[in-house]
């Protein structure tokens, strides 16, 4: 320090640290004058220790113009040294860049004007304090002073030019100190991060795009803030980096495809629709290395399927399409469960058109996929029954859809038949309100007699009565009246004349058994009019109740329907088909005649030409056993089961035992009979409990009346 103060007068340096700017200037200019004399003299010692002085004595001093005339001495040496500064920097740098942490905002300002100087002087030599400079220009972007944001602003821009021409600047030095930064919310250091992002990308030698990944999340992020210039900003320089992309032959998609998935559930939209844009253009260009990704990026766009702005639900759409083009390998990281597993949980999605493309993609894997698929069936099963009460019809009909795949197999068309009865035993409303559609499709789908005759084998064991009767009479309404099931009713019309047929019939009575209207109806369609006439018969009493009532009622009605065309025809034939005639005349019997459908059958009979009858003929046919009824014609031929003519008549009712079908159907009715009973029982039971409480409360002995009143209103109600 003595060295210096022979070098510097104490005149100069009392001017250095005055209060007034012009003196503080006269004195640098002093100061520069020393040092470059010193300089050419080739006096380093010396020139050391005057920065010393001026390093310790003034920009550490704890007296701020002091401070401000040790910063203007410090530039004013370096211009003195010109060529010869690069030596000296490792002293005149810190204390500058300490001075930009001042308490005093002039001070910060006077640092920001030193460095400035400094670095126009030095040029390329100030690379090696870059990251220091960055650091320091990053916090006073955002300075609280006006005047000091303006000065690092000018020097900023004059940092870029240095950096942008120098071939000492390191960027992989520099990316950490990026990164570090990229999630502050300032909005005057994200201007400052995007700048140097933009300047940085702009030069050739920097290969900014393979850092990309540090960054890009940052970048992103800024696209919500709510500053309009900002967005816009981000924005641009997200468009560039995704330009270059494009042209660029190496890119690493993997780690920014991770970092968009993120991005594309973004509450902000344009985040939402960049980031979706981002994946649609990766999904093009990926190829192979996006394939490990596929269930990620397949769970970022099933949601923007169904988002509220349409541009970004278009974008998504035509990625998904994409994406499910793509044919990929288990082999080569493509990851069936990680995929299914994202599908199953975007079935439960709230938005319709996200569970439809879930669905569409369980199918599309058990098209590409299927023993892979069907490993995990266990995790979805239960997820696609659920589906199955999904308030779309295109939702349920994609389901199904699903589970017609997967049932090819025999195992699981069983498994899935249980599980959709068991449905239906839970949850009658999905029975009531989806049952047809359900079953409709399944016959498209899986083969209509399949279905039909593994639901009656399941519902020939129900131990649920009751619902066995409601899924029976749900089946049978089907059967009579979709067009899905056209070709079951026509094989169930050559019932007596062909093997198949029989056989279908039988399947099906085991489980029709459960509803008297299913036999009857079963028998109509199959022209087992005998059949269908004894079963009337043997109905008791305790079977015509108004639910009997209401299904007779519907199937008057669908007599009247195309399916019964052929008994309506029937009907002109009275000779050959008296057993018909017994039967329509015993649901007539069976019907009030106050009731729509009494009136519709009654003139349905009434419509019919008078024959004439054979007396002998309608002797037999109400006596004996109705099952010996033969009618001999001219030629030798027989009728059996009212008129059906077959020569053969070794067989002559083509295997079916009717007798034992009859007694099927008795047993099966003699259970509901017992399971109704057992059911009112129950109920008088229980609610006898709160009588006995009122009795309690208020004692009062039963009048005879009151017994005889309650008989009378049993048998009105009955």
């Amino acid at each position: 320090m003595a060295d210096a103060l022979t070098v510097v007068p104490a005149a100069v340096l009392r001017n250095l640290a005055d209060k007034l700017y012009e003196k503080r200037k006269n004195a640098a200019l002093d100061v520069e004058g020393i040092v470059k004399q010193l300089a050419t003299a080739g006096d380093h010692d010396k020139i050391t220790a005057v920065i010393n002085l001026l390093t310790t004595e003034f920009t550490y001093s704890p007296q701020a113009n002091h401070r401000k005339g040790g910063l203007i001495g410090l530039a004013a040496a370096t211009v003195g040294l010109t060529s010869e500064a690069a030596q000296h920097l490792e002293q005149i740098v810190p204390p500058v860049l300490n001075s930009f942490s001042d308490q005093d905002s002039r001070v910060r300002y006077y640092a920001c004007e030193a460095l400035y100087n400094i670095a126009k002087v030095v040029r390329g030599d100030f690379i090696v304090f870059f990251n220091q400079i960055f650091d320091a220009l990053c916090k006073l972007s955002a300075d609280s002073d006006p005047n000091v944001q303006s000065a690092a602003h000018l020097l900023d821009r004059l940092v870029k030019d240095i950096v942008t021409e120098s071939d000492q600047f390191s960027i992989e030095e520099f990316i950490p100190l990026l990164r570090e930064r990229m999630n502050v919310l300032n909005p005057y250091v994200r201007q400052f991060l995007v700048g140097w992002i933009t300047v940085l990308d702009s030069v050739p030698d920097i290969d900014m795009l393979g850092f990309l990944p540090d960054f890009l999340d940052g970048l992103f992020n800024m696209l919500s803030d709510s500053s309009h210039e900002i967005r816009q900003q981000a924005d641009s320089a997200l468009s560039e980096f995704l330009q270059e992309i494009k042209n660029s032959p190496s890119v690493d998609y993997g780690r920014m495809a991770e970092i968009l998935v993120q991005r594309a559930g973004s509450p902000d939209e344009f985040t939402r629709l960049t980031a979706i844009t981002w994946i649609n253009e990766f999904v093009k260009l990926g190829g192979d290395q996006l394939v490990p990704y596929y269930a990620e990026i397949l769970g970022a766009i099933l949601p923007c399927i169904s988002d509220k702005e349409e541009k970004i639900r278009v974008v998504a759409r035509e990625t998904n399409e994409e994406l499910r083009t793509f044919k990929a390998d288990p082999a080569e990281a493509f990851d069936v469960e990680a995929i299914l597993s994202i599908a199953r949980r975007q079935i439960s999605s709230e938005w319709e058109a996200t569970r439809i493309e879930a669905l569409h993609w369980i199918l599309a894997l058990l098209n590409r996929h299927r023993t892979e698929v069907l490993q995990f069936l266990d995790d979805i099963f239960d997820t696609l029954l659920k589906g199955l009460s999904d308030p779309s019809d295109e939702v349920v009909l994609l389901v199904l859809d699903v589970h017609a795949c997967i049932a090819k197999d025999p195992q699981h068309f069983r498994q899935l038949v249980v599980f959709l009865v068991h449905n239906f035993r839970v949850d009658n409303s999905l029975l009531e309100k989806r049952g047809a559609l359900i079953i409709r499709r399944l016959c498209v789908l899986l083969n209509a007699e399949r279905v039909y005759r593994e639901l009656s084998t399941i519902l020939e064991g129900e131990s649920d009565l009751d619902f066995a009767s409601l899924m029976v009479q749900a089946l049978n309404l089907i059967l009579l009246t979709s067009w899905e099931l056209s070709e079951i009713r026509n094989l169930l019309k050559q019932s007596l004349v062909n093997p198949a047929g029989k056989d279908l019939y039988v399947s099906l009575y085991a489980s029709w058994c459960h509803s008297p209207m299913a036999i009857l109806s079963l028998c109509l369609l199959a022209q087992t009019y005998q059949h269908a006439s004894a079963v009337i018969q043997s109905l008791g009493e305790e079977d015509i109740n108004t639910k009997f009532l209401v299904q007779l009622d519907k199937l008057i009605r669908l007599l009247e329907t195309p399916t019964f065309t052929c008994l309506r025809l029937q009907l002109l034939e009275p000779g050959r088909h008296m057993w018909l005639f017994k039967t329509l005349y015993g649901l007539l019997m069976l019907l009030p005649q106050q009731s729509a459908a009494f009136k519709i059958l009654k003139t349905r009979l009434k419509a019919l030409p008078s024959y004439s009858f054979n007396g002998e003929q309608l002797k037999k046919t109400s006596s004996g056993n109705p099952y010996q009824f033969l009618h001999h014609m001219s030629g030798g031929s027989q009728i059996t089961e009212d008129g059906d003519i077959n020569v053969d008549g070794g067989n002559s009712q083509n295997g079916i035992n009717f007798a034992a079908r009859l007694q099927q159907f008795q047993q099966m009715q003699h259970q509901h009979r017992a399971h109704l009973k057992a059911q009112a029982l129950s109920r008088k039971i229980s609610s006898s409990f709160p009588k006995e409480t009122q009795r309690h409360e208020e004692p009062r002995q039963p009048q005879l009346s009151d017994v005889a009143a309650s008989r009378s209103s049993k048998r009105g109600t009955g």
